[in-house]
């Protein structure tokens, strides 16, 4: 069951709410007037509700929408387990995203999921159609089989994820550096801002109930009986891809367009695995445009 809290109407950025969904606790954030069309943005693995900026989340609610933003359980505030001891799977995040709609009382809103919280959102519009409006797919591939023919995560990127048994969990300084070194490999052919990358970083740190549990999603499965069902999503669909992007190919964007019918790209030349400060004016305007057609078109 999930508990609802009461809200007033009034326009607020910043506002916590703790969602409680069958006793999990998940951490969400909204900005802007509860009165206008609901946009839920949906992290990737690893990291917490801060990645989609304060400043992205208040920019985008100033063009006329109510944004909620949340930490996956095993970062952030939300529900943690210890590292390597995860009940949950990828469903149960989708259940989570659900019950943050009901916690808000929404009926529906634009899903707008990035790497991991891109396929979360895909396993919603065929589990929970009603419940989505719109998808924007960003960074992200298909909840479908692999095809052989895409490269798959980039070598560089394994090598990195090698080293993490090596650092000090425990140590700020040491999770900073590790944690920068990432974030530059995954930032593509435009310029990487390492005072702003740092600074998310040691607000992560801070904030984490466990900052290490955030581990937890490299082990996440389930969702199969929702795999290569893409056919099924009749959402008004944009996909949004770097052309650098080492953890999912930018071809990976391709076959969500040959998989969802009537479904558009947009390209960002240059920009990695990432939400790049230089992207956000193309990538909100990007989102207003295709939510606004819809509500047009309806």
């Amino acid at each position: 069951m999930t508990i609802i809290t009461p809200m007033d109407d009034a326009s607020v950025n910043g506002k916590e709410k703790m969602i409680d969904n069958n006793g999990v606790e998940i951490c969400t954030e909204s900005f802007g007037n509860p009165k206008d069309p609901a946009v839920l943005l949906l992290a990737g693995a690893t990291v917490s509700m801060l990645y989609w900026d304060e400043e992205f989340c208040s920019e985008l609610a100033a063009r006329g929408y109510y944004v909620i933003r949340y930490d996956n359980r095993d970062v952030g505030k939300s529900t943690h387990y210890e590292p390597r001891s995860a009940n949950y799977d990828i469903l149960d995040l989708e259940a989570d995203a659900i019950a943050i709609l009901d916690g808000y009382q929404l009926a529906e809103a634009h899903f707008v999921g990035m790497s991991l919280g891109g396929l979360i959102a895909q396993i919603a519009a065929i589990r929970h159609p009603e419940r989505v409006s719109s998808l924007t797919l960003m960074a992200t591939g298909p909840w479908a089989e692999a095809d052989t023919a895409i490269p798959g995560m980039d070598k560089r990127i394994l090598d990195f994820h090698g080293k993490a048994a090596a650092v000090n969990w425990t140590s700020e300084e040491e999770v900073v550096s590790y944690m920068l070194e990432g974030a530059q490999l995954m930032s593509g052919r435009k310029p990487f801002d390492k005072a702003r990358g740092e600074k998310l970083v040691r607000s992560e740190f801070a904030r984490a109930n466990n900052y290490i549990s955030m581990f937890n999603h490299a082990t996440l499965g389930g969702g199969m009986a929702y795999y290569n069902r893409l056919e099924e999503i009749y959402q008004p669909t944009l996909v949004i891809h770097g052309t650098d992007d080492l953890i999912w190919h930018v071809e990976n964007s391709r076959l969500l367009l040959e998989k969802i019918a009537g479904s558009k790209r947009m390209l960002l030349d240059g920009t990695g695995h990432e939400l790049h400060r230089a992207d956000w004016a193309m990538i909100i305007e990007g989102i207003v445009k295709h939510i606004n057609e819809q509500r047009v078109a309806s």
